[in-house]
């Protein structure tokens, strides 16, 4: 079994698929018995700006409902054993392990280019998807402001948006997020795994605590901003038993449309939860990985549209099931009433040193 680490969702650092080389740490035994610290210091949260060339990142992939994201944080500090977006770390010759919820990069410049960007002559306005890959509320959020800023430009720009989090901090934003809700400019949906705080600390844990985030759900639902939340991702024998107990949770919370994602596990993110498996539930490992493979097609994971998001075979079939008879059960819309706006767009002012004369 491998070491837990407190606070984190991996236990060592994988190395990316794309290194030449790789270490092996070895016990020598130089350290046993002797109580100098080192076998107990935990690995520190490292930020470092990026300066990004460019912020909004376009997509036609047929099974997302949006083609327009925007992410201020590369790596998460959340920790999530399961987040789809670990191998990005590999790029920049970074394990897809600790590396990438201790190393954050933060995009420092992103307020500024996401204005250029919204300027460009030409610009066709579509809604922009906030915090997809990494969380826009991750922790770090609270000292740099990223997000809020680029809000801001949102906002002055009447841009339509919607983001995704697992942190309450999205509540601190809600002066910004008020107004532009009742502009049908904003739309927030909470991720929620498991209503359990234990297996939800273990699964992500740097995440906000679930009834943290049914907290924040409700306040914004209380001041008119539109909630959704997605169980996500649903892990055969691990949480699915939770699916509906979750949606009652979020839809008494003020949730009004709902989404499921079965567990995906790209290059390194399969490794990594097997880790993640024997360290935690170590008596359902083997049964896990096993039903995960029927899923998909004999393998850890299907990239193929249409079938990444939601599997195939009996148990995609009942699941898919027992969401549908759950959200009509519950109350839950099919989609949001109405399309978010993007009739009101006004381009941003070219800002200069010069200023306006009027």
């Amino acid at each position: 079994m491998s070491e837990l680490i407190k606070g984190r969702g991996s236990t060592g650092y994988l190395p990316g698929r794309f290194e030449v080389t790789v270490s092996e740490a070895v016990d020598d035994g130089w350290h046993d018995g002797v109580d100098d610290g080192f076998l107990d210091v935990l690995p520190r949260t490292q930020v470092r700006e990026e300066t990004a060339r460019s912020v909004i990142t376009r997509n036609q992939s047929p099974d997302i409902s949006f083609s327009q994201s925007l992410n201020p944080y590369r790596g998460c500090e959340h920790g999530c054993s399961y987040c789809f977006a670990r191998p990005s770390h590999a790029y920049l010759g970074l394990s897809p392990g600790l590396d990438f919820e201790t190393r954050i990069f933060a995009k420092t410049n992103a307020p500024a280019l996401l204005r250029k960007e919204l300027g460009k002559p030409g610009y066709q306005v579509s809604p922009i998807a906030l915090g997809i890959n990494t969380d826009a509320y991750q922790p770090i959020e609270r000292k740099l402001m990223l997000t809020r800023r680029l809000i801001e430009v949102l906002a002055e720009t009447r841009h339509p948006f919607s983001l995704i989090t697992k942190n309450a901090l999205v509540t601190r934003d809600l002066y910004l997020l008020a107004p532009l809700a009742r502009q049908n400019l904003v739309r927030v949906y909470f991720s929620i795994t498991s209503l359990d705080n234990r297996l939800s600390a273990a699964l992500e844990p740097r995440a906000s605590a679930p009834h943290a985030r049914l907290r924040a759900m409700s306040a914004l639902s209380e001041v008119g901003v539109p909630t959704g939340v997605m169980v996500a991702p649903v892990i055969p024998w691990v949480n699915d038993s939770q699916l509906e107990a979750v949606l009652e949770a979020a839809h008494l919370a003020g949730a009004r449309s709902a989404g499921y994602v079965l567990l995906r596990l790209p290059h390194e993110v399969a490794p990594l939860f097997r880790d993640w498996l024997q360290t935690h539930v170590p008596d359902r490992a083997a049964h896990v990985m096993s039903t995960l493979q029927q899923l998909r097609g004999g393998k850890d994971y299907d990239a193929t549209f249409g079938k990444r998001m939601r599997g195939e075979g009996v148990y995609a079939d009942l699941l898919a099931r027992r969401f549908a008879l759950a959200v009509k059960r519950i109350g839950f819309l099919a989609k949001h009433d109405r399309a978010m706006d993007c009739s009101l767009f006004v381009a941003p002012r070219v800002l200069t040193p010069q200023g306006e004369l009027f």
